[in-house]
């Protein structure tokens, strides 16, 4: 994938609200199509990034755990 449709957010150390918080203002600068990898430790961001996603009308293309790191890829669709 091109730089220019993928963009990362590293919310690792970050708690409730901030990862989701970002990823918000993240996904509002990025055009439709465009795909965000966020990375984040805290154990509450796997529900409400997911939640915030679906709520939002995106795409969660991806999910998974790496230890205590969760990794969404999540697809502006809108």
């Amino acid at each position: 994938m091109s730089e220019s449709t993928e963009k990362k957010l590293n919310a690792t150390g970050l708690f409730c609200p901030e990862p989701v918080f970002r990823t918000k203002i993240e996904i509002e600068r990025m055009q439709v199509g465009q795909i965000l990898t966020v990375l984040a430790d805290d154990p509450a961001a796997e529900d409400d990034i997911s939640r915030w996603v679906n709520r939002n009308g995106h795409e969660l293309v991806n999910m998974s755990k790496d230890g205590n790191v969760i990794t969404f890829q999540i697809k502006k669709v809108k």
